[in-house]
């Protein structure tokens, strides 16, 4: 184990610019799977139902801060989960952020290579097939192609984002928000399988080392995960307040009948919203959302699977050996399964659940018991704030799968 070093800077970066790279990390496509997976609860247990995951998540981000404090700054989540908790725990946590990835980029294949075929008239497989090859091309190039594609990416979600939703928020039907209509529906009990789908829209976790390096201690780490949480949280209530204000609970059945996907929805949507203006910034909102996931999701899958094959990075042949690895898994599922968006989601929060709630829990217990663990950041609560966050890693991952089992009540529309 080595000690901690210190930063060398005397101005450390701003709380605003790691706050905002937090909230880039969690808001992206897993946003457009909200509305879908929380018709059921509608929008007070919706937004109970993310609020209490924001909560679990950021405080289960601290936790890793706290774990890592015992290492160096360049320290990773590999080599903190390897050295605390032994070689085939990190493998197997090492698996289901692997395929988290995987079936995220699944998840956008399909979507995308639906809304391409709305937009363009092409059939879904030959869409999807065009937007991998065409998309990954710039993961294949380099990062600094990904870099400068994400900033565009970035601000076209903003600027349509901050337009559209206006549009529909200044519109919004209280009767719809609170389904008037429907005085003896049943809410609270469809929270529950949304959990997975809203943990995956906090999935920041690989973040965090990076945090603590980027302001060279934990303190200013812990307030940055805190800005950037609640940023997300904001943006997502906006963002079911106004889909729910518009659209009325019984209508999402055909989308979910769909699975969820999200050129069913933006269809759904497009026929109430007056405005095309507000609908074309919808939809180019939801585009750039996709896109901006499938691209950052798939760089970090790429890195990881050329760091676990060893291949060769700095050459074409190795680069391209990676690409291969890294996205024809995935279109290949595509192409075969179409599974529905949320199902895809929902996988993918369960599988999460062990590197966002289940290890960082695990490594700061036995972090704990290391000499000089008492001294520096430290999570207040106790035991009980890492046993709490493992009870809803294991919970939300059971969720998941009873709700795929029919035991948990399912809303249908």
């Amino acid at each position: 184990m080595t000690t901690v070093t210190t930063a060398t800077t005397t101005k450390q970066p701003s709380l605003v610019g790691g706050a905002c790279i937090i909230a880039s990390v969690c808001v992206g496509a897993g946003m457009l799977g909200l509305p879908s997976a929380g018709a059921g609860a509608w929008t007070v247990w919706s937004v109970l139902a993310i609020a209490l995951t924001m909560a679990v998540m950021t405080v289960s981000g601290w936790l890793l801060l706290e774990a890592f404090k015992l290492y160096d700054l360049n320290v990773s989540f590999n080599t903190v989960t390897s050295d605390l908790l032994g070689e085939k725990v990190n493998a197997f946590n090492n698996l289901t952020v692997y395929f988290v990835g995987g079936i995220l980029l699944y998840a956008y294949t399909t979507s995308f290579g639906l809304i391409l075929q709305g937009s363009l008239g092409l059939e879904s497989k030959t869409a999807s097939v065009l937007f991998v090859f065409i998309a990954s091309s710039v993961v294949w190039h380099s990062t600094r192609a990904v870099d400068r594609i994400s900033v565009v990416l970035i601000c076209t979600m903003l600027l349509s984002f901050v337009f559209g939703v206006f549009g529909l928020t200044v519109h919004v039907d209280f009767s719809l928000l609170m389904d008037v209509a429907n005085q003896q529906g049943e809410y609270a009990k469809y929270a529950m399988a949304l959990l997975p789908i809203a943990l995956t829209s906090f999935g920041y976790h690989h973040s965090v080392a990076s945090m603590r390096a980027y302001y060279g201690e934990e303190r200013k780490a812990k307030y940055a995960i805190l800005g950037g949480t609640s940023i997300a949280l904001f943006l997502y209530v906006i963002w079911l307040v106004s889909i729910f204000g518009h659209l009325s609970r019984d209508s999402f059945g055909p989308v979910i009948e769909q699975g969820g996907n999200v050129d069913v929805l933006l269809g759904v949507l497009g026929t109430v919203v007056a405005s095309d203006k507000v609908s074309q910034a919808i939809n180019i909102f939801s585009v750039s959302a996709i896109l901006s996931s499938f691209i950052g999701v798939g760089l970090g899958v790429f890195d990881y699977i050329a760091d676990l094959f060893h291949f060769d990075n700095r050459s074409k042949s190795g680069r391209t050996k990676t690409w291969a690895a890294t996205f024809m898994p995935p279109l290949v599922l595509s192409l075969l399964f179409p599974f529905g968006f949320i199902l895809a989601i929902g996988y993918a929060g369960a599988a999460a659940t062990v590197w966002t709630c289940i290890i960082p829990a695990l490594l700061v217990l036995k972090a704990r018991q290391r000499k000089g663990a008492e001294q520096g950041f430290v999570v207040a609560g106790g035991k009980l704030i890492p046993y709490a966050v493992l009870l809803f890693g294991v919970a939300t991952a059971v969720f998941h799968f009873l709700t795929m089992l029919d035991i948990l009540p399912v809303f249908k529309g």
